[in-house]
């Protein structure tokens, strides 16, 4: 392919020929309607994106180059997308309003979802119905954590009568801290893990079944949920108490298993459907909907834009809500873990830079911390804004002023102040005034859930989802393993036996050093 007509040569062109992002809005006067994307309770503003609607036009011509739609067959058709496991990837299945069919490598897999979805609920309610439990602690790590957690954060004000703890940090204060004012009699223990070895959770499941064991009757409220029944029978866990999932669900995206076990519980059976129901709307708009409009399309080229033709290796993410307090560590993980490779699907180096940097804290809060950076530092460092429209609950007049930060934030971010606005605000102090001008012209995004119920907090993680795996077909990447988390699990286990007082191993000086300032108690 040609310079001239490799669309991502063609894409860098048009952008180097766009004009400052606030003179587009002079220049484009259908501007907002043309990059204003809905679906599913989810309003996506892109306008204040740097790109012109011809930039934008060009960015849909990487995605026609990729043949998304034929990628994305074989993602719901269960082929084995995770080509370095040999795995299907079909979470998308697990959230489905119809029983299916539903294929996985070619074997029929409907019965199994159906049969696994019915009981989670079934279990969820009976717990409920019994009134015998208190509380649930949901032990897990990383996708195992992360989705549950903020899931349960995001709902908690529709849930009653139970509350719902988490531990996942091997950190052993977590655990303590998790199991502060429970009664072990009237507390159920959920151990979430798809192997049933990861260090982390083991450790955390030992402690509380420790805990668990001065009440009567523990091992009925021990709970395993894993792709490794066998393992979690070993553990000690009763076969009845264990929810299987099948190998194509990826920690990441196993939210939508009976990971979710410990959310359908507090929340309540039809809080978590009504969860389900909002992802699987979003995965019928990701089938459906033309790339010019459709959500997660759009949303990945805005963010490969400013990665790969603007060179911004960071992007805040800032919910204006905080109840999605948790969303940017839920990104960090869904971003960085799927796409943070350097090495493609063929095992090349990769042509381009790919998954940058995500951090971000809840709005108002981040305002007072990084977003000086944003405004006046020297990398320009693109802004995802998340606000809800109704409020969740409170005081309705604080609600639209946490409202009228986000937006302010957005218009201030791209408009600036001018030297000569900010002499006159300075009082004529030039050297004041150079301290207060803004350059403007900085990216933000723009995402607004009509409400926060759980078929629109659905709908949200879904379209990450799906946005991320366009993002891995543009660079060309596998985003479905995460093979740099292994090397570091690797040699922990070999350096924990050498500070428990083993053999000492063979290192590098420095890991040495430590290793025997640390056995020196």
């Amino acid at each position: 392919m040609s310079a001239m007509t490799d669309p991502w040569e063609v894409l860098a062109g048009s952008a180097a020929a766009d004009p400052p992002l606030r003179r587009l809005f002079d220049i484009e006067p259908d501007r907002v309607r043309g990059l204003t994307f809905e679906a599913c309770g989810l309003a996506l503003d892109l306008s204040k994106q740097p790109w012109s609607q011809a930039s934008f036009a060009r960015a849909l011509d990487l995605v026609a180059a990729t043949d998304l739609p034929a990628a994305r067959q074989a993602l719901f058709a269960g082929e084995p997308v995770n080509a370095s496991e040999g795995r299907a990837v079909l979470h998308m299945a697990l959230r489905a309003p119809e029983a299916g069919p539903w294929t996985a490598l070619g074997q029929d897999v409907t019965a199994e979802v159906r049969s696994a979805r019915d009981r989670i609920l079934a279990f969820a309610g009976e717990v409920r119905r019994k009134g015998e439990i208190d509380a649930v602690l949901h032990i897990g790590i990383g996708g195992s954590d992360l989705g549950p957690r903020l899931v349960w954060e995001a709902l908690a004000p529709n849930a009653s009568g139970i509350d719902l703890r988490f531990a996942a940090n091997v950190d052993p204060s977590e655990i303590t801290a998790a199991l502060a004012g429970l009664d072990p009699a009237r507390t159920l223990v959920v151990v979430a893990s798809k192997t049933f070895t990861t260090q982390e959770t083991l450790f955390n499941a030992r402690a509380a079944r420790a805990w668990m064991d001065t009440a009567p009757g523990a091992g009925s409220r021990l709970v395993a949920v894993t792709a490794a029944p066998e393992a979690a029978a070993a553990f000690g866990v009763d076969p009845e108490r264990i929810f299987p999932f099948a190998d194509w669900v990826g920690g990441r995206f196993s939210l939508w298993s009976a990971v979710g076990l410990s959310c359908a519980i507090a929340l309540g059976p039809e809080a978590f459907s009504g969860l389900l129901g909002g992802a699987a709307a979003m995965d019928a708009h990701f089938r459906q909907a033309p790339a010019g409009e459709n959500l997660p399309v759009v949303l990945a080229l805005a963010h490969v834009f400013n990665r790969d033709i603007l060179g911004r290796p960071a992007r805040a993410v800032v919910p204006y809500s905080r109840r999605l307090r948790l969303l940017p560590a839920f990104l960090q993980q869904l971003e960085m873990e799927s796409n943070g490779k350097r090495v493609g699907r063929d095992g090349r180096p990769v042509a381009r830079p790919t998954a940058g940097v995500v951090f971000g804290e809840p709005g108002t809060n981040g305002q007072h911390a990084f977003f000086q950076a944003l405004h006046q530092g020297t990398d320009v460092i693109p802004l995802d804004i998340l606000a809800v429209r109704q409020p969740v609950e409170g005081d309705p007049a604080a609600h639209r002023a946490l409202l009228a930060n986000a937006v302010a934030q957005a218009e201030a971010l791209m408009a600036g102040r001018t030297e000569a606005e900010a002499l006159q605000a300075a009082g004529g102090d030039p050297v004041l005034a150079a301290q207060k001008a803004f350059p403007g012209d900085r990216p933000s995004g723009f995402l607004l859930m009509e409400r926060l119920d759980p078929p629109t907090l659905g709908a949200l993680l879904a379209l990450f989802e799906h946005k991320v795996f366009v993002e891995g077909l543009l660079w060309g990447l596998n985003s479905f393993d995460q093979w740099g988390v292994e090397l570091g699990k690797v040699l922990a286990a070999r350096i924990l036996p050498e500070l428990e007082g083993g053999p000492a191993g063979t290192h590098d000086p420095s890991t040495e050093a430590l290793i025997a300032r640390l056995r020196s108690d």
